[in-house]
């Protein structure tokens, strides 16, 4: 079911980076911030969610809290015969890859790994590896972020990655 495509003014844009910095904030919180009622903030993320701007909230977890230590970005190089559903469907059996998308470039797809340790990553490798149609994997560890603006990273946008 296609959804019909919804205009964004700049309240609703406001709504969202809010929402954004802190799902937790409440519409009231919101609403004062922005000169609308509650209500009205709540009118318009429902209306988001509905149209699908708004697709879900969740909560962001340190990952070294969960024990997932490591974290690495695979290069994933399949034969031309594997299609870009056939890799979507092998990783989502893993866990351990917390995005996965197909790029430009000499790779088919890149993967984003965490996982406890090394030895833990190399059994995950192995795994990926063993897929009949990946030909080769080029991996690099991440040693540390010198920028954190991701969720997973476990900073605010914006914030150097050596104040955690």
């Amino acid at each position: 079911m296609t959804r019909p495509p919804v205009t964004l003014d700049d309240l609703d844009r406001k709504i969202v980076a809010a929402l954004i910095a802190n799902a937790r904030t409440s519409f009231a919180e919101i609403g004062a911030a922005i000169g609308l009622s509650a209500p009205a903030v709540k009118r318009r993320v429902d209306r988001m969610r509905e149209a699908g701007v708004i697709t879900g909230f969740t909560a962001t977890v340190l990952p070294n809290a969960l024990g997932w230590r490591t974290e690495a970005y695979v290069e994933v190089y399949c034969d031309s015969a594997a299609p870009p559903r056939r890799l979507a469907e092998v990783v989502r059996d893993y866990p351990e890859i917390i995005a996965a998308m197909t790029v430009t470039g000499g790779a088919d797809a890149l993967l984003h790994i965490r996982a406890t340790d090394i030895e833990h990553f190399e059994r995950v490798l192995e795994r990926i590896r063993a897929e009949p149609f990946i030909r080769k994997t080029v991996s690099q560890i991440v040693l540390s972020h010198l920028i954190a603006n991701s969720p997973e990273a476990g900073a605010s946008p914006g914030t150097p990655a050596d104040t955690q």
